[in-house]
């Protein structure tokens, strides 16, 4: 088991083929577990089995088949359609003597809809065929144009057990083809049954998809939100410790009522890929072998994983989507699902008698607010163009939104980490995005962010040369409307500096900006710079120096420029003088020891006026160190 690939293999065909007595005969389990389905012979609910098979190609390697059997009858296609929304291979029943019926089309639409690209079709019932030959050339005949054109089709009989090998060897040949399920590290568990066992509490069960569950992990079940926890777990009979992608899983969660806390088509994943939605922006298509257009507002059922949901079809530009043909829809739900981008879907109609298409979600969070805006269809239109292709869903999410922040990118998708981050590191590039910070960003947009602020820091430096920059807080104010994310101020200016221009404190500079005085201050200037020469360690006091609004203003430019140290609110020292008066602290103290302020104020020949303010100052800064009355040498050197 340990070297097992695992995948997920569905039964599917019209009513009383033998699709259940096919399964018996290969695992040696009944799927028919319910009391009505024995005593009616038919399958009504899901039914489950487990198969183990060498590979043809790697001896030494196995395939771990979970087996779902679905109903055939067509009273019963919810439950069908609830057993394949998680299939790796479908195995297509059709009985010799009755061929090809309604319902075996029906179904291979379904798996159509759904994406399954791989089959094997077993001829059940050859015993009572005279001519099997033909019967399998019809079959080839119906399939031709489908994803299984190429299927093989394998003549059994449960009678005699004639072609259960050749059935098994075919399905192990086709599973070794196969990609296997992908593990995108979005665990999700679509729960299909409900029941409560004695003594052990709730159990669910279903296929896993997308990710790991482990036991004593938190989960959260969606679409209610609640939060539980994995007591136990359980795969193929057998308690593990975790289950992966393509296996069947059994969860036994505590505090958990059936039928009130959690119902088959509820999701048990993880609560960081956020919540339900109502409403859902996809791409709808109808076969061309189908029977029946859809309408416009239709009232439809939704089938989605192991769920189904009622909904209202509204087209963005068609009033119907006619057979054979497909379109942009939105699906209003009328109660919230849990689904993500690139999920696919089937759609029948309200009386849940015929399946009218399917389809795939384009975006998980969708909204009926501006419905027919251009920017909506374009984001739609880039996505439908390639539904596949997570370059065109990056390239939609940023273009719509500007800007995502790495980890939220496509975070409801069918996409995992480490895909979506080859995905940006190529766009980048290829210079169709960029990334900055922790952001990707729509380069275009960015760019023309990036030339506005720069625009308004020139703007700044040309009207006020003499301050040393730009404000943030006056940046900020001006960039704010056109930031794609409200938060993403710090890694604008983050970029503005690994270009041309610099952060000082609370301001943003060209590095080439050196502040000048404008012409109507530079007497002001050559006045200060005089006066704080003249007596440089007991210069005039700040009010003394600026009495008016000019000189002020002069003054403010020698402080942020450099040329002047603001000591307090009421000293302002040349910074020359700064300097060579805490030289001279440094070096009475270093000689003499700790001094007093009388004696630091004699060394400088300075006042107390001028002395108790420097040295609060250098005690801030850790250039000296205040004990009692005296200052010996900071920590700073």
């Amino acid at each position: 088991m340990t070297d097992a690939q695992h995948f997920i293999l569905a039964t599917a065909g019209h009513v009383d083929h033998g699709k259940s007595a096919l399964v018996k005969a290969l695992t040696g389990t009944d799927p028919d577990r319910l009391p009505e389905e024995k005593s009616r012979g038919i399958t009504i609910d899901l039914g489950f089995a487990h198969m183990q098979l060498r590979s043809a190609l790697a001896p030494l390697s196995t395939f771990s088949f979970g087996i779902v059997d679905v109903p055939g009858h067509e009273d019963f296609i919810k439950n069908m359609v609830a057993g394949v929304g998680s299939i790796d291979l479908a195995l297509l029943v059709v009985a010799a003597d009755d061929g090809w019926m309604p319902q075996t089309e029906e179904h291979l639409q379904i798996l159509t809809y759904l994406g399954v690209q791989r089959a094997v079709v077993a001829l059940t019932k050859i015993d009572l065929a005279p001519d099997d030959k033909s019967v399998a050339a019809s079959i080839r005949e119906k399939l031709r144009g489908t994803s299984f054109a190429d299927a093989p089709i394998i003549p059994t009989s449960i009678t005699n057990g004639r072609g259960l090998e050749e059935l098994k060897a075919a399905l192990a040949e086709v599973a070794g083809t196969a990609p296997g399920p992908r593990d995108i590290g979005k665990p999700r568990l679509p729960v299909d049954r409900v029941f409560n066992l004695q003594g052990i509490g709730t159990v669910v069960t279903g296929t896993l998809t997308g990710g790991t569950l482990r036991r004593g992990q938190s989960v959260i079940v969606q679409p209610s939100g609640q939060a539980t926890r994995i007591r136990s777990m359980q795969s193929h009979n057998r308690s593990v410790e975790s289950a992966g992608p393509g296996t069947r899983t059994a969860l036994n969660l505590p505090n958990m009522i059936p039928g009130q806390d959690i119902h088959r088509g509820d999701v048990v994943t993880l609560s960081a890929y956020g919540g339900p939605t109502e409403t859902i922006d996809a791409l709808l298509e109808i076969s061309s072998r189908a029977a029946r257009a859809i309408k416009e507002s239709a009232r439809v059922w939704i089938h989605h994983g192991s769920g189904s949901v009622a909904a209202n079809v509204v087209f963005f530009s068609n009033k119907k989507l006619a057979v054979g043909e497909r379109a942009l829809a939105q699906l209003r739900l009328e109660a919230p699902a849990f689904v993500f981008a690139g999920d696919r879907f089937v759609v029948r109609d309200w009386a849940e008698q015929n399946t009218l298409g399917g389809g795939m979600v384009l975006d998980a969070d969708a909204s009926s607010a501006h419905f027919h805006s251009e920017k909506r269809l374009d984001f739609l239109k880039q996505r439908a163009q390639a539904p596949e292709d997570i370059r065109f869903y990056i390239l939609s999410q940023i273009g719509r939104d500007g800007a995502s922040r790495m980890s939220h990118l496509l975070l409801k998708s069918r996409f995992g980490d480490a895909e979506i981050a080859r995905a940006m590191r190529t766009l980048a590039d290829d210079g169709e995005v960029t990334i900055i910070g922790d952001y990707a960003v729509d380069l275009a947009r960015w760019n023309d962010l990036r030339s506005r602020a720069t625009n308004l820091i020139d703007a700044w430096h040309s009207t006020q040369p003499e301050r040393s920059g730009m404000l943030l807080t006056d940046l900020r104010a001006n960039v704010q409307a056109e930031l794609p994310v409200d938060n993403m101020f710090d890694a604008l200016i983050e970029d503005l500096c690994a270009l041309d221009f610099v952060r000082t404190g609370t301001a943003i500079r060209r590095s080439a900006h050196r502040p000048t005085l404008p012409a109507h201050l530079q007497a002001a200037g050559t006045k200060l710079r005089g006066a704080l020469v003249l007596k440089p360690l007991d210069p005039p006091s700040r009010k003394e120096l600026a009495p008016d609004v000019i000189s002020q203003q002069a003054m403010r430019f020698l402080i942020e420029s450099g040329e002047a140290v603001e000591i307090n609110a009421d000293l302002v020292l040349a910074t020359d003088s700064e300097k060579r008066a805490t030289e001279l602290i440094r070096e009475f103290i270093r000689e003499r020891g700790p001094a007093t302020v009388s004696e630091l104020r004699k060394a400088l020949g300075s006042s107390r006026r001028v002395v108790v303010p420097l040295l609060e100052r250098l005690d801030r800064l850790g250039v000296t160190s205040r004990r009692d009355d005296k200052r010996s040498l900071g920590s700073v050197k």
